[in-house]
């Protein structure tokens, strides 16, 4: 059923942190989920029983298996900037299938780590994990704006970790897994929820495609996506969705593909010059919209610079501009609110001149907060061709790491 009290409320705060422009019509959300709820609960009744199916399948996994599925990225980069030393405490906020974790404990095994993730399954893989190092691994199931309470529970006290590390994005186990809803390539239901369903009044996609109008969906897809074409295939969804529910994933690929002239479906190229569906960038926007991505970063680099000591490293590993550009103003002290089209490097720079001869209330009126970082690399780090070729999924990753000052 559409789960429209949650996602009213959820959305009405949405991105209010940070972002100024393509504010959504969020006013009129509730008439159009309402007005769609009646005819998508018809349909949903019929597809009750084979969701349900797919998701006894999906918890059928043994975590073994589904660690295969993921190879984690830039490994020997992360490790290197993190610098475990014996007797430190770490926290992997993304753990995912434990890639990253398990090279931390090969190049210093005397650590304490809590391993958080919102995932279930990849909670699972953590506790697994964590029978393997009752010593060293602490298993923590959240989002990151859970992870200060859950930290305070687990008797972690800000100011006390010597590392962090943030791994963003979708893993490859959630894009495998058909079930999840994340993948255009495997046909689903159209889920996208990162927590499974651990929230069911939390909304999937097929509740944003299908009960959102016209305007706010071409915000999403524009906005979050980065879509050109964003009003476009809009249009195509509401036009779609007037016939029947949209509810599997490559029913949406499907309705995004004929949109456009069959030549242009597979025009785009990725860093590797390789042919990308014209839907990736939908599913991407739906994923971040579904998920609260952006400002559940944000959150998370807070309580990130919370609980870190001072000399305490950052380290996150972002694939898409959007993580990139919260992640490097963060770390520069640059406001949320500054335009998107706005030179970072020209805004530090301006705030530096200002700060040699004023005090810091004129720094605040550029929008620069008090340098409270250092940076380990000047310039941010990407894969090498051998770590692109090995992992194509990694290839547009970028490395930023930090010191807390």
């Amino acid at each position: 059923m559409l789960r429209y009290p949650y996602f009213c409320r959820t959305y009405k705060e949405f991105l209010s942190c940070w972002l100024e422009s393509g504010i959504f019509n969020l006013g009129a959300w509730p008439k159009k989920i309402h007005a769609t709820a009646e005819r998508y609960d018809n349909y949903e009744g019929h597809k009750q029983t084979d969701q349900t199916g797919a998701q006894e399948f999906h918890r059928s996994q043994d975590s073994e298996d589904e660690t295969k599925l993921h190879v984690p990225v830039m490994v020997d980069e992360v490790v290197r900037c993190l610098t475990p030393q014996k007797g430190q405490i770490f926290l992997d906020m993304t753990f995912g299938s434990g890639g990253h974790t398990r090279a931390i404990l090969e190049k210093e095994p005397d650590i304490t780590l809590y391993a958080l993730d919102r995932d279930p399954t990849a909670y699972a893989i953590a506790e697994q994990l964590s029978s393997l190092y009752p010593e060293q691994i602490r298993a923590v199931l959240g989002q990151f704006s859970q992870a200060e309470a859950l930290l305070v529970k687990a008797g972690v006290r800000p100011g006390t970790l010597d590392g962090v590390l943030l791994d963003l994005g979708c893993s490859s186990m959630q894009l495998d897994a058909a079930e999840r809803g994340f993948s255009l390539r495997k046909d689903g239901p159209l889920d996208m929820r990162m927590d499974g369903g651990r929230y069911p009044d939390m909304p999937t996609a097929a509740d944003v495609v299908n009960a959102l109008d016209q305007q706010a969906l071409a915000s999403i897809l524009r906005t979050y996506g980065e879509e050109k074409h964003a009003k476009k295939i809009a249009s195509a969804i509401v036009q779609a969705r007037s016939i029947y529910p949209i509810t599997r994933t490559q029913q949406l690929a499907s309705i995004v593909a004929g949109a456009f002239p069959p030549s242009t479906i597979y025009a785009r190229k990725d860093l590797l010059q390789r042919s990308t569906h014209i839907a990736t960038k939908t599913f991407q926007a739906f994923r971040i919209f579904v998920n609260n991505e952006l400002n559940e970063l944000h959150t998370g680099l807070k309580t990130a610079q919370k609980f870190l000591r001072p000399g305490g490293r950052l380290v996150v590993l972002s694939f898409h501009s959007l993580e990139d550009r919260i992640v490097k103003r963060f770390l520069l002290g640059v406001s949320m609110t500054e335009k998107f089209n706005l030179s970072v490097r020209q805004k530090v720079k301006q705030t530096s001149q200002l700060g040699s001869g004023h005090n810091n209330r004129e720094g605040d009126s550029t929008g620069r907060a008090p340098l409270k970082w250092e940076l380990i690399h000047k310039k941010v780090l990407t894969p090498g061709d051998q770590d692109v070729q090995e992992n194509p999924r990694g290839r547009s990753a970028k490395l930023r790491a930090a010191v807390k000052l």
